[in-house]
């Protein structure tokens, strides 16, 4: 039986299925069903299949209880090896600017380190994510819409350099718009692929929370970042952790995982102006103020500074807050 007339035929009628139905409706679609030509329009337009029984296809993802028949890719390479190390980044839409800023030092230092970070697309936590890999690594994005679709379409260009430098993927073909149930169904294939998910952010009753909860059901290892107890956007995160959720207080506890040895760190050759500023904002997030005052540098020394650390890739700044993004090496001793 052929897995992509089962993954066709569920598009089009609204269905999620794990295998084919046995239906007299089914049965006249396959026999209609140009697999040949379907497949030839596919990869014409930029497309690839892979079916649940190729052996391309994720080994991971194919171990879980409801598997999709297949996943419709969009790259320019293969699908990772099946043996690469996947980490999954999740996490709240409208996310603080501390929660972006912590995803996509994640996702840098994840991909630095090799692992190919695993996230939704979405808005807030999971575009920092992949950012953040794109710039040392590589992501791959799943989706809960049609493999030709990029949604939110604010997202095109991220979309774009994703499918040039990783992969996105999804079970479902082209043209099929995205509804509010095939995100849950998305959230499957992410907690799937992954040898451990990361929760950055999370209300109680966040899309992220279901991730975890299927990574749990999968046995897969499940990580969350601590927030402030008076935060709503903390409340999901602090829930994990108190039922035994691995906290992550650094990209060590991530890697530390998924058995991956964090990259030797990057000599940053800094002038003395920046290497005082960057000291500061290691020690804590900080306004240009709180910079001018701690330094006793003058405000366009401190914004000197803040540039030449920027240019680094060392720190980052958002909503006027500037926060450290690759720690600094130990001093010797």
């Amino acid at each position: 039986m052929s897995d992509l007339a089962t993954a066709v035929f569920a598009a089009e009628t609204g269905s999620h299925l794990v295998a084919a139905p046995r239906s007299v409706r089914f049965d006249a679609f396959r026999r209609s069903f140009d697999e040949r030509g379907y497949l030839e329009r596919l990869r014409r337009d930029g497309f690839d299949w892979v079916g649940r029984d190729d052996p391309r296809f994720p080994s991971r993802l194919r171990a879980i209880h409801d598997p999709p028949p297949g996943l419709f890719v969009r790259a320019a390479e293969p699908l990772p090896p099946r043996d690469a190390p996947l980490v999954a980044v999740v996490g709240a839409r409208a996310c603080s600017t501390y929660g972006s800023a912590v995803a996509f030092a994640l996702g840098r230092e994840l991909g630095s380190a090799g692992a190919v970070v695993v996230s939704g697309l979405a808005r807030g936590v999971d575009a920092a994510a992949h950012r953040g890999a794109l710039e040392r690594g590589r992501t791959l994005a799943v989706l809960g819409c049609g493999i030709d679709r990029d949604y939110p379409r604010a997202h095109a260009s991220l979309a774009a350099a994703i499918a040039g430098r990783g992969w996105i993927v999804s079970e479902y073909p082209p043209g099929v718009e995205p509804a509010p149930w095939r995100f849950p169904a998305r959230n499957r294939i992410v907690a799937g692929l992954a040898q451990a998910v990361v929760v950055v952010e999370a209300r109680e009753r966040s899309g992220a929370l279901i991730t975890a909860d299927l990574a749990l059901d999968e046995g897969r290892e499940v990580l969350a970042v601590p927030g402030e107890i008076t935060s709503l956007l903390s409340r999901g995160t602090n829930a994990l952790l108190r039922l035994g959720a691995t906290p992550v207080t650094c990209v060590e506890d991530v890697l530390q995982a998924v058995g991956l040895d964090p990259p030797a760190p990057a000599e940053v050759s800094l002038g003395e102006d920046a290497a005082a500023v960057r000291r500061l904002v290691g020690e804590g997030a900080c306004t240009v103020d709180e910079l001018v005052r701690g330094s006793g540098l003058a405000a366009a020394a401190v914004a000197a500074a803040l540039a030449e650390l920027e240019l680094a890739g060392v720190v980052a700044g958002a909503d006027g807050v500037y926060r450290e993004v690759t720690p600094a090496r130990p001093t010797p001793v």
